[in-house]
């Protein structure tokens, strides 16, 4: 395996109408060329789905998958994005907060979210959102699902009160959960301290 200073990256998104074994024929094509897949999504939105990868391999691995690949797509009927990109080692993230939200739906909603982590200074790692269409007498729901990371210097807890307060005003349903990750340090004495009292 190659050393992370030698390897090559390539985001790619495919987006199409979904069928059976469409994403296994893509992996299967990304592993024939030689290429690991570092990290991928899936979403389904309406009859498209879309697939989203971050592939890593050797300078003639993703050389050889950046040629192929549209001729793939083209078989497969998918519009394909490719783009060259870098390792970038990420910042120490001691805190993650999961947000779940239920709200009638109305336009901005999904915005007034996530400008409140942007504003607390938080990385959104994911975000999922749904609507449920109206039913009789009953307004159309919308189903949102977050989740954040906090910067080691930052304090993550005021999110909580935001969060709650901007669910009051939106009357909306909303749940938050924070977890904190000690750092390496930490986890290393604690580990230490566990060792020594058994």
């Amino acid at each position: 395996m190659l050393p992370q200073s030698q390897l090559h990256h390539l985001a790619i998104t495919a987006v199409g109408v979904d069928r059976p074994g469409i994403v296994n024929t893509i992996t299967r094509h990304v592993s024939s060329c030689g290429c690991n897949i570092e990290d991928s999504r899936l979403a389904m939105l309406g009859e498209e789905f879309t697939f989203i990868m971050l592939l890593s391999g050797s300078w003639n691995a993703i050389t050889l998958i950046e040629s192929t690949l549209p001729l793939k797509g083209a078989e497969l009927e998918l519009l394909i994005v490719m783009k060259r990109t870098t390792f970038r080692a990420r910042p120490p993230m001691p805190t993650t907060v999961w947000v779940q939200v239920e709200v009638i739906d109305s336009a901005h909603i999904i915005e007034r979210f996530t400008d409140l982590f942007y504003s607390h200074q938080m990385n959104i790692a994911e975000l999922v959102s749904r609507t449920q269409p109206a039913a009789e007498n009953q307004p159309p729901l919308l189903y949102i699902q977050l989740t954040a990371q906090s910067p080691a210097h930052q304090d993550a807890t005021f999110i909580e009160q935001a969060f709650n307060k901007l669910c009051t005003e939106l009357n909306a349903q909303g749940t938050i959960n924070l977890v904190k990750y000690p750092q390496h340090e930490e986890k290393m004495e604690n580990n230490d301290e566990s060792t020594e009292s058994r």
